[in-house]
């Protein structure tokens, strides 16, 4: 029993070192801290790049896309223009008075002299006010036709300014064709006809054949009202689409020069589109796949995600066995400092512990004016009783009386200490004499109670309450304690006397 008690003791003793922690919980705190802001320190340094390299990656394509569109709609602005002179000059000769009187095959001549003839040029025709071929560049005898009812027709006898004119896709003289035209007028701006041309889809199909262009890149000619003209990769049920009829798509989202990244309202892929500049029959864009633009950045990325989850499964490692390596080495220091400051025999702090608790204690209480009051105990007949019974019985004896004070003191801040040999001490800040005196009385009821023979084991208490001042040194405290003690055995033993101060005068 009384060794279980003892071992109880000691635990306290551990437990009252939980202060002596704190510096190295600390430590592992920072240590946790240093390296979680190195983690994400260095993971925002990467994301910024990463994203910076995305941002890189999508301006680059943007601007190749902008020179692609930029190219495609001069090459084909160029031709139409071409083609465009040789319609004005059908349309201007038609009115001229001379050609009246001359023979077909002079006015044949005059007409279509330089009239293009390139491979995707169709035939020029001239088709009078009632949509009557009339001239075919192709013949002298055409054939009768009738276009009065096409769109383009009608679009020109209806509107006098509607300049050069081009239809949507169609089939023209056996061919898939957009047919471009221009108004004829007389000299006082009546309708006398149209002038009729043709460019062959074939010349879209060369030109975007010689384009070197990926899986998923889209090359769309449309016209100013937004119909499909022409798109690569080609598909007839999209030419002719009017793309401005789609409900799902807002055209504020390519706006003029400008580019647009998402799905588009043709197919659900999504992509970059690039939109060429103003023109006043058509506009090109041009679409390249989203992943195809970051396919080399989604592999840099996992590259460096991978680098970067190495590194920080690293860090993370290290920091966690350096934190147990710190807490070991903490546990380990305090173990030695509780040896260090720790009786072995009775679990109590030694007078070392003592000493600094006591400077410590009677420094806080200097600057708060409060008093502090120290026991000095001390093992009656203990010598005797040692000589006769041996050492391990007086080492229980002292064993027990230290169980008994660390009963009787529960106070955070109280401090039980073995003094030396059979002497004991208490530390008991903030209590006056008085509340000093009822632990005092507690402590030496128990030792008497738990003494198999009063007779032998008893304890004599003195001490001494004080609050500390510029002049005066704890030592005088302990000094007051210890004079008490002395006057407590010479009044019989088994008592404690309090010391008066600062007379240090001694009354029972």
């Amino acid at each position: 029993m009384l060794f279980e008690r003892q071992s109880d003791v000691a635990r306290k003793g551990w437990f009252r070192k939980d202060s002596g922690r704190r510096p190295w919980r600390l430590s592992v705190k920072l240590l946790i801290a240093s390296s979680i802001a190195t983690v994400i320190g260095f993971s925002a340094i990467c994301t910024s790049v990463m994203l910076d390299m995305r941002r890189g990656e999508e301006e680059l394509a943007r601007q190749t896309l902008e020179n692609l569109a930029s190219s495609i709609d001069a090459d084909i602005s160029r031709n139409i223009e071409l083609y465009d002179l040789s319609l004005r000059a059908v349309a201007s000769n038609l009115v001229m008075p001379e050609i009246k009187g001359v023979s077909r095959e002079i006015r044949h001549l005059i007409l279509f002299d330089h009239a293009a003839t390139a491979k995707h040029f169709g035939v020029i025709q001239v088709f009078d006010a009632e949509g009557k071929l009339t001239h075919d560049a192709a013949t002298l005898d055409p054939a009768p036709e009738d276009r009065s009812n096409e769109e383009y027709f009608q679009v020109h006898r209806a509107n006098p300014g509607a300049g050069l004119y081009m239809s949507r896709p169609m089939l023209h003289r056996s061919a898939y064709s957009i047919v471009l035209s221009r108004r004829i007028n007389d000299s006082d701006g009546g309708f006398l006809g149209v002038v009729v041309g043709s460019i062959r889809f074939s010349y879209f199909h060369e030109l975007f054949s010689r384009l070197t262009l990926n899986p998923g890149d889209t090359v769309t000619v449309l016209r100013r009202d937004r119909m499909v003209i022409m798109r690569t990769p080609f598909d007839l049920n999209i030419i002719g689409r009017n793309l401005a009829e789609r409900k799902s798509w807002n055209p504020a989202n390519l706006k003029e020069g400008g580019a647009y990244a998402g799905v588009g309202p043709v197919d659900p892929t999504p992509r970059l589109y690039v939109r060429s500049g103003s023109t006043s029959l058509f506009f090109v864009v041009v679409g390249k796949p989203l992943a195809s633009i970051l396919s080399l950045w989604h592999r840099e990325v996992l590259r460096i995600g991978a680098i970067m989850m190495v590194l920080i499964l690293f860090v993370v490692g290290t920091t966690l066995f350096l934190a147990r390596e710190i807490g070991r080495r903490a546990e380990a220091e305090e173990k030695l400092e509780e040896l260090a400051t720790t009786d072995a025999l009775t679990g109590l702090k030694n007078r070392r512990k003592f000493d600094a608790e006591i400077d410590a204690e009677w420094r806080r209480a200097a600057r708060n004016g409060t008093p502090v009051a120290v026991l000095m105990i001390d093992a009656d007949h203990f010598k005797a009783y040692n000589d006769s019974y041996g050492h391990q019985a007086g080492d229980q004896v002292l064993v027990g009386i230290a169980i008994c004070i660390s009963d009787s003191v529960r106070r955070a801040g109280d401090c039980p200490a073995r003094y030396g040999g059979e002497e004991f001490a208490v530390l008991l800040p903030s209590l006056s004499a008085v509340e000093a005196f009822t632990v005092a009385e507690t402590i030496r009821v128990k030792v008497e109670q738990w003494a198999e023979d009063p007779k032998v084991t008893t304890v004599s208490i003195g001490l001494a309450s004080m609050t500390p001042t510029a002049a005066i040194d704890w030592a005088y405290l302990i000094e007051a304690a210890d004079k008490a003690l002395y006057a407590a055995k010479a009044n019989g033993r088994n008592q404690s006397v309090v010391a008066t101060v600062p007379q240090l005068a001694l009354v029972a």
